[in-house]
């Protein structure tokens, strides 16, 4: 498999367009973990001029969140405020919900003879799921072992050439290889292959802490939002998790990891490094030779990031003041989905020996 960061991998062929699909549960507002682990790569290849759809994927959040829907949509809206917030432009890609688009259902469906229950049980972030959430392998639902299948399914509806994902998804897209890979074996001896095989595509800054140095969560309360105010930037930040054994302001400090020490590293020098890059090495060594202390670190982090998101938070304002614009780039997003994922499945009814469409209307 090749696995591709920030660049296009030359396998992906030129019989399928360069395209991404990529997406996110809806959970409501962003933070800087989805900025910077996904967002900001999303606009940066749509400015780069490819084909970018991209999925509220709320069917995947029902796989751990079905008993409680009540916020479902309210979290979607907000969800696609930040993506417009942080530069996504509808005139160019294409953002759509994923139940609004049965053909995800569909496909899922056909994909689903075609792999076993032992390959799904594979999964390394199942297992992780599993353990994070307490659950009991011998009870987890149908949907939420299968959605690894419908993640496949989302990706090929679309005949992706490549997908944007941290390197915990990189099995997923493997999944989605060997599943196209089958489909094409199975029903396109004799016809042109029906879907690519989609190249995993890592981001440069793929992975964010959070202000305590654990794994960025709203539920942990650590996080910054995308719509946070610079004051409540500046508040978050005092928290921020730094050396331990920088006691007083001329202690030298460890912006790095101390694995010997079990010191991850300074969160705000990781922060640092990814929004201030050009600053950041001077930073470092100041903290090092205890020159700079952790009050004014952070201070100046905060107006870093401040500034950083002032642009993400100047368009939230403007989308956030007109719901039924949002509404209506999510309406033409969704019949834009649906028009190439009707065109997908016409192929794969073809391929299987299934009655077209038009057929069945009859």
């Amino acid at each position: 498999m090749t696995v591709e960061r920030d660049g296009v991998a030359a396998r992906a062929g030129a019989a399928f367009p360069r395209r991404i699909l990529s997406g996110m549960r809806p959970t409501g507002r962003l933070h800087l973990g989805n900025y910077v682990g996904a967002l900001e790569n999303w606009v940066r290849l749509q400015e780069a001029g490819w084909s970018n759809f991209h999925m509220v994927a709320d069917w995947h959040m029902l796989t751990t969140g079905h008993e409680d829907t009540s916020a479902l949509q309210s979290d979607i809206h907000e969800m696609v405020v930040d993506w417009l917030a942080a530069g996504l432009d509808p005139k160019r890609c294409v953002l759509f919900v994923q139940s609004a688009v049965q053909e995800h259902a569909e496909l899922h469906l056909l994909l689903s003879m075609l792999v076993s229950k032992a390959r799904l049980e594979r999964i390394p972030t199942l297992k992780e799921q599993i353990r994070d959430l307490h659950l009991d392998e011998a009870t987890i639902s149908y949907g939420h072992l299968g959605y690894s299948v419908l993640q496949a399914a989302d990706i090929l509806l679309y005949k992706a050439s490549h997908v944007p994902v941290g390197e915990d998804q990189v099995p997923h897209v493997e999944l989605t290889r060997e599943l196209a890979r089958r489909f094409n074996f199975l029903y396109c001896q004799d016809r042109e292959p029906v879907f690519p095989e989609p190249e995993a595509q890592l981001t440069a800054f793929p992975r964010l802490r959070g202000l305590d140095g654990s794994r960025m969560s709203k539920s942990l309360g650590n996080t910054i939002l995308l719509a946070d105010s610079p004051e409540e930037i500046a508040a978050k930040v005092k928290q921020a998790y730094t050396d331990p054994k920088k006691i007083r302001a001329n202690d030298p400090g460890r912006p790095d990891a101390d694995p010997l020490d079990g010191h991850p590293g300074c969160v705000v020098y990781e922060y640092q490094r990814k929004f201030n890059p050009g600053g950041a090495a001077d930073v470092a060594a100041r903290c090092r030779a205890g020159t700079l202390a952790c009050v004014p670190d952070k201070g100046h982090l905060s107006e870093v990031l401040a500034a950083a998101l002032a642009p993400v938070r100047e368009r939230r304002a403007r989308w956030s003041a007109d719901p039924s614009a949002v509404r209506d780039v999510i309406a033409d997003g969704n019949r834009r989905a649906r028009a190439v994922a009707e065109a997908t499945m016409d192929e794969v009814r073809s391929a299987m020996g299934l009655k077209p469409r038009a057929a069945l209307a009859r």
